[in-house]
């Protein structure tokens, strides 16, 4: 997928970027590839993959959410931004906070969000299990969201305890999502959250599977959640 192909494919779903925030996306990528030589944040260099298999990945996520109406969001493991970064240059007024354990990432991610001028973004240096306990974070976003993190048992215990009641957890997702969804049932319940909706549909150019997994926070999150670092990969709620 080439830029204007991603231009065209985002109008077709209602998504219009102007000149800057083409601008912008066209910095990620050499800003991306660039930093790519230096530490590890992505096996697709190719612009083409990266415009498809990053960018419009990422922003997939809008075709099934009004981030028109979403004022805060939190990106658990997002690794090199993906997927609140290419969301925040289509939708300027999100709040991001970005949440990532590997410190040499956030060195990335800050000088990313420089170049690209872009402001309300903040970066946090810690694991998730940490983060959500947080008073000043936890059950205080209106969407948190994470893509190619872990399975839907064990990110409902990462991502949950940050959504506030009300909101959403929006879980990207490739082919096996039902097969998750089965499996974290239950953890999903007892973390507070109801299954809403799954989206199934695929990427084009390569009819590759993606699920947006969308779910709502209907009650609080038990306080001993999340435990431990390390504790839901290793013991997973079932």
């Amino acid at each position: 997928m080439n830029q204007e192909q991603f231009t065209l494919a985002l109008m077709d779903k209602g998504i219009e970027l102007n000149d800057h925030q083409k601008k912008q996306f066209s910095i990620y990528y050499e800003t991306l590839i660039e930093w790519n030589e230096k530490i590890n944040l992505t096996a697709l260099t190719d612009k083409q993959d990266v415009y498809l298999k990053h960018f419009y990945d990422s922003i997939s996520a809008a075709f099934y959410v009004d981030f028109n109406t979403v004022e805060n969001i939190c990106d658990v493991g997002a690794g090199a931004g993906f997927p609140s970064l290419p969301l925040k240059i289509c939708f300027p007024h999100l709040q991001v906070t970005i949440v990532d354990s590997l410190k040499k990432r956030i060195g990335f991610l800050n000088e990313l969000a420089t170049k690209l001028e872009i402001d309300n973004v903040a970066f946090y240096h810690d694991r998730a299990e940490n983060f959500g306990k947080h008073t000043q974070f936890r059950e205080t976003f209106d969407i948190v969201t994470a893509r190619a993190v872990a399975r839907m048992s064990v990110l409902s215990e990462l991502c949950l305890p940050l959504v506030k009641k009300g909101g959403s957890f929006v879980a990207m997702k490739g082919a096996q999502a039902k097969e998750e969804i089965s499996v974290g049932a239950s953890a999903i319940e007892l973390l507070g959250g109801t299954l809403r909706e799954t989206y199934t549909f695929t990427l084009p150019n390569e009819d590759s599977e993606r699920s947006i997994v969308i779910v709502e926070k209907t009650k609080k999150t038990p306080k001993k959640y999340p435990r431990k670092a390390g504790t839901p990969n290793k013991d997973p709620i079932e």
